[in-house]
């Protein structure tokens, strides 16, 4: 029964809840039937089939709509009394900037990525709000709680990096199929659909080239008076046979290693074929953007039926075919997307072709969806269980009950006789960039590095600014926003274009730039240290930036020391596991810590995905290692 005290803190409270997906639908259920009368929602996505397995407030006649509102209307049905205000855009709109935030009591996060969380923490931190951040996958679910200057924020501590592979691996040595997805996805999709301008490894050219005229053409380019079962084939001799061929120059790259075999169009496909593939129906052309399938064409039903290398080459070149014929606007701005279904199927079938040349077992397309898409299934009972977590810990947060706040990991297997482990707070972290405004160290080439690398690659990158302002002492280098005159922009747009050390207020080593984002209310100082060198292998970006809370890239699977979890990883999906809580013990409030599956440090990032191979929501689950690290608990 709630106490008198309970009540009056949810009945005057005024909440954000940022999320309507997974977690959101039960925090929003969760939230009303406690008793709280004034909620407002934010959530920039509609509503699709593969939701409704787990996200009770939608129905089948909701497909296409507002997730914020119908959840809104669905709530009201059964708590009709209430104020729910939803909100169908993006939290990082300049609309719901630190006056937004201010007028909340608590900020509960329900959300599907790191930038938008990272975004809301700052805001918070900015509007003094509290904020409770939660993330499930599968069974393993967390909730914590920031306040600023009693807890640490968001940003304390590290999140997961980008899931990277060597450059040498993808293009060159792949062993595994994971190599091959990143590959097909990165490298020959990006460069057939996506822009036209970027250089990568495929652009070596073909044997076919007799002349100095046709060897400067771009092998990717379609030529004149050629049909699409021609252009078609021609990509596919030049990437899975030609570029197989060159690899295969290079003796001493395959002196320790199995050789891979060229593979072309015409071992596979007669020249019937080649000419029905070139041929265009006009019947069946249309926009709609799902109805696009080069399975459906092709009469392949289930995407859980591995293809042959034959059918593979089919799929390939009908899904090449179909993005010319029914998506040519699109073609010059595309990148992956894993609900793009003829894009899964095009980066399925190539990386199938690559397996098979360098004798990788080829996986089906609903294996390849996960792999691409880092995905684990949802377990709609861990979402119901974070929510009343989180609403538990709100109620503690309006009554500024401090010494009862926790933050609570939900474990997959019972430890210490506990699926919830409870965890107190920490103080912040007085190293972190965001709440504690400690400075920065980048190294960069300031001859080489142009300012544009610089906020590309460091400023919204890494640090997540959305509008950034960048100041050398009093002087202005760059700006954005749409209050900028015509001259400023040309100006700034001039500024991007120059090395460092030759803009008009030149940066050199030990120079102290000041980095704003005025929407977020975020101010970084970043010194510059000059580096004349950089390994292209570990140092990709030229650059390298310290200080600054995420975690570097994991190798593997997420670094995890447990060999049988990485081998169940490794065996099938290859996508970054979550370790369970670790540490050692520590006495929390009568609680030991269970030991650890992974003590690296790092925070992981999965992406849930329900049976219908949707992947809902993007997860963060932070480990345990937050207690095991030397940090000091709030007294």
């Amino acid at each position: 029964m709630a106490s008198e005290g309970h009540l009056s803190a949810i009945k005057g409270a005024k909440v954000l809840m940022v999320g309507a997906g997974g977690i959101g639908c039960e925090l929003l259920k969760t939230l009303a039937l406690s008793g709280f009368q004034d909620i407002h929602i934010i959530d920039m996505d509609t509503i699709e089939v593969s939701n409704l397995n787990r996200q009770f407030l939608f129905r089948q006649s909701h497909v296409g709509q507002s997730k914020a509102k119908v959840a809104r209307d669905a709530v009201l049905n059964f708590r009709p009394g209430m104020s729910i205000t939803p909100h169908h855009a993006n939290v990082k709109d300049p609309e719901f900037n630190v006056d937004f935030f201010k007028q909340f009591n608590v900020v509960l996060n329900g959300l599907d990525n790191l930038d938008a969380r990272r975004h809301v923490n700052r805001l918070c931190l900015a509007a003094d709000v509290p904020l409770v951040e939660s993330g499930t996958t599968g069974f393993l679910g967390q909730v914590t709680v920031h306040i600023k200057g009693k807890t640490e924020c968001y940003e304390c501590q590290p999140k997961p990096a980008p899931k990277t592979y060597p450059v040498c691996t993808i293009t060159s040595t792949p062993s595994k199929f994971v190599h091959c997805i990143v590959w097909a996805k990165d490298l020959l999709f990006a460069k057939l659909f996506g822009d036209k301008n970027q250089e990568n490894d495929l652009n070596v050219r073909s044997s076919d080239a007799t002349n100095s005229s046709e060897q400067a053409k771009d092998v990717f380019e379609r030529r004149k008076d050629e049909d699409f079962g021609q252009y078609g084939r021609r990509i596919y001799d030049h990437v899975f046979g030609y570029n197989i061929e060159l690899a295969l120059s290079n003796e001493e790259t395959w002196n320790k290693r199995k050789r891979p075999r060229p593979i072309y169009s015409k071992d596979f496909l007669s020249e019937e074929l080649n000419h029905q593939n070139g041929n265009v129906d006009n019947s069946c052309l249309t926009d709609a953007f799902s109805s696009v399938s080069a399975m459906a064409s092709l009469g392949l039903k289930n995407p859980q039926d591995k293809w042959s290398l034959l059918e593979s080459t089919r799929v390939f070149l009908e899904a090449l075919k179909q993005f010319f014929l029914k998506r040519e606007k699109e073609i010059g701005n595309l990148s992956f997307d894993k609900d793009d279904q003829l894009a899964v199927e095009f980066v399925t079938a190539a990386a199938n072709i690559r397996a098979a040349s360098f004798g990788i077992p080829l996986h089906s397309l609903f294996e390849a969806k996960g792999i691409a898409g880092n995905i684990v299934h949802a377990v709609a009972t861990t979402n119901a269980i974070i929510a009343g977590l989180i609403v538990i810990e709100a109620i503690k947060v309006l009554q500024k009950d401090t010494d009862n706040y926790r933050m609570t990991y939900c474990l997959e297997h019972v430890s210490r006789k506990m699926l919830l482990m409870p965890v107190e707070p920490y103080e912040p972290n007085k190293a972190c960039y965001v709440c504690s405004e400690t400075p920065l160290l980048l190294e960069i080439n300031t001859y080489r590095s142009k300012l544009r690398d610089f906020v590309e690659k460091i400023v919204k990158a890494k640090l997540g600014m959305n509008f950034p302002l960048i100041m050398h002492g009093s002087n202005l280098l760059y700006e954005v926003g749409d209050d900028l005159d015509d001259d400023m922009v040309a100006n700034y747009a001039a500024n991007l274009e120059k090395v460092l050390s030759e803009l008009p207020s030149p940066v050199n080593s030990g120079t102290m730039l000041t980095v704003e984002d005025l929407q977020q209310e975020l101010v970084c100082s970043i010194n510059i240290k000059h580096r004349d060198e950089f390994d292209e292998e570990k140092e990709p970006d030229g650059m390298v930036l310290t200080g600054w809370t995420q975690a570097p890239a994991v190798v593997g699977n997420g670094g995890s020391t447990s060999n049988a979890r990485q081998a169940e990883a490794e065996k099938d999906t290859e996508v970054d596991e979550i370790s369970e809580p670790s540490g050692k013990k520590r006495k929390l409030s009568e609680v030991d810590i269970p030991n650890a599956a992974d003590g690296t440090g790092n925070h992981k990032e999965v992406k849930e995905l329900d049976d219908d191979d949707d992947d809902d929501d993007l997860v963060m689950l932070d480990d345990l290692d937050s207690v095991t690290k030397k940090k000091k608990r709030l007294q």
